[in-house]
């Protein structure tokens, strides 16, 4: 960690210019030069290309799950370091790896610690989910939460009701789980070691239909009610028709017949705190 290059996006929940300006004052302090600087979504994420003729040793990344979902996806194959900061509103990816500490915090841990770690996920094609895949009629609920994050009322109703719809009537099947053979709302796919956690979701009535809409609203989705949940290295979407799945966020279609299954990075991740038992 001597050549960082540094992708920040201030339009994250929690990603500030003057976050930015306190991370890069952190990094003068420890003689880490910035071979690079990308202020996403201004600027493109830059190829894999250009960060080795920078010399970059280090990707540090200061955004949301969804941005940084994006990089990590991209570089996969980088023989770099990726450090993660939380510059997002759940931060679920940096708490894993770095508890509740601030971003300049973290860059003078790491800087002292050096100590790298693998982490699953779940993947289906070139997507990768780190810190959670939802699947089926619930994700349509992330158009009213962005709505609500901008502040936009009227939007957000429009949204709230097509999800509540959606939910309601339509349905997501997948083969494979043991245990899981019913139609359900949404399938929740948590990367874990080995495998997946696989939950299905069933909210038939009114009242877990709410609540379930509450919580994709709130940003906290792994906090909707299992209605079963097992465990599974690898499924697939049954069905005729292509479904809406957020990995950390971030929407995609994916095609009936598309294919679940887990797997773990190489240790390359930059962490300052001790995982979890």
């Amino acid at each position: 960690m001597q050549r960082l290059w540094f992708i920040s996006n201030i339009l994250s929940g929690s990603a500030t210019q003057a976050g930015c300006e306190a991370i890069e004052a952190v990094c003068r302090e420890k003689g880490l030069a910035l071979a690079g600087r990308t202020r996403f979504p201004e600027d493109p994420l830059p190829d894999p290309a250009d960060l080795e003729a920078a010399g970059a040793d280090t990707l540090m990344l200061f955004a949301g799950d969804g941005t940084i979902n994006a990089a990590l996806c991209k570089y996969a194959d980088w023989d770099g370091d990726i450090l993660v900061l939380p510059g997002g509103t759940m931060n679920l990816l940096a708490k894993t790896l770095h508890g509740d500490s601030p971003p300049a915090d973290i860059v003078h841990a790491a800087h002292l610690s050096q100590r790298r770690v693998a982490l699953p996920y779940a993947q289906a094609g070139r997507l990768r989910a780190f810190v959670g895949l939802i699947i089926g009629p619930a994700a349509h609920w992330v158009r009213a939460r962005e709505a609500a994050r901008e502040g936009r009322l009227a939007r957000l109703l429009r949204a709230a009701m097509q999800a509540w719809r959606r939910t309601f009537g339509d349905h997501v099947r997948i083969t494979g789980v043991p245990g899981l053979n019913h139609r359900y709302q949404a399938i929740l796919a948590t990367p874990a070691k080995p495998g997946m956690a696989v939950a299905g979701v069933d909210a038939r009535d009114w009242r877990t239909i709410a609540e379930l809409g509450w919580d994709w609203l709130r940003g906290d989705w792994l906090a909707a009610r299992a209605v079963t949940a097992t465990r599974a290295d690898i499924f697939t979407l049954a069905g005729r028709k292509p479904v809406l799945a957020l990995f950390d966020g971030e929407p995609e279609r994916l095609p009936p017949g598309t294919r679940i299954s887990g797997g773990v990075t190489r240790p390359f991740f930059l962490a300052t705190r001790e995982p979890p038992a």
